[in-house]
């Protein structure tokens, strides 16, 4: 079963949102164009509860940027972002999401982030996405979204470790800084991710 799984396309992450991705929304028709040629489309969202840790404005005296450590994990704080059942954690109206059979929500706990769709960043916990593939016997799997220097990245890393064939298609992926893009290009296919 050929399988999609699409990244955190929300309205946050695109033009206006809280934490804009540069050019985000300019995927949305390009993934729209390739969800036909799959027969499994999933997609993953940030699903924050409005005191997450991960937030700067939950912080005294801290700023959007600062790296603070939460539990023996390093931890970038973001502005307030997919607040979950908010505007900004819904997918664009313009995604053609008819064709999505599951959602996979992260990010939901509120003393741990959660980039990768798989797992919250201290592994602890699964988010369930490897089990529903593995139930549905899929081996294979292509990646889309944003940003390809966090929550794509980390997925498909994620992916690979977790045994199954990853692509991440490119033109359907963008960033938060050029920089960091290339290493997490470089950083993906040195850990077994192809990039078509």
């Amino acid at each position: 079963m050929k399988t999609l799984v699409i990244v955190d396309l929300q309205n946050d992450f695109i033009n206006g949102g809280s934490l804009e991705v540069p050019g985000g929304e300019s995927i949305v028709d390009l993934i729209n164009d390739v969800i036909k040629n799959y027969d499994l489309v999933l997609a993953t969202k940030d699903w924050h509860p409005k005191d997450h840790m991960s937030f700067a404005s939950n912080h005294k005296n801290k700023n959007i940027g600062d790296i603070i450590n939460i539990n023996g994990l390093d931890q970038v704080l973001w502005p307030d972002h997919c607040i979950k059942n908010t505007f900004g954690s819904d997918f664009p109206k313009s995604l053609n999401i008819s064709n999505v059979k599951k959602v996979i929500y992260k990010g939901s706990e509120k003393h741990i982030d959660s980039y990768s769709g798989f797992f919250d960043n201290g592994k602890i916990k699964s988010t369930g996405l490897s089990e529903y593939l593995r139930k549905k016997n899929i081996k294979k799997i292509d990646y889309v979204g944003l940003a390809t220097d966090y929550c794509l990245k980390y997925t498909a890393i994620d992916s690979v470790s977790e045994g199954f064939k990853t692509r991440v298609l490119v033109d359907c992926i963008r960033g938060i800084d050029k920089k960091s893009c290339e290493l997490a290009l470089n950083e993906m296919k040195s850990k077994g991710v192809e990039l078509i």
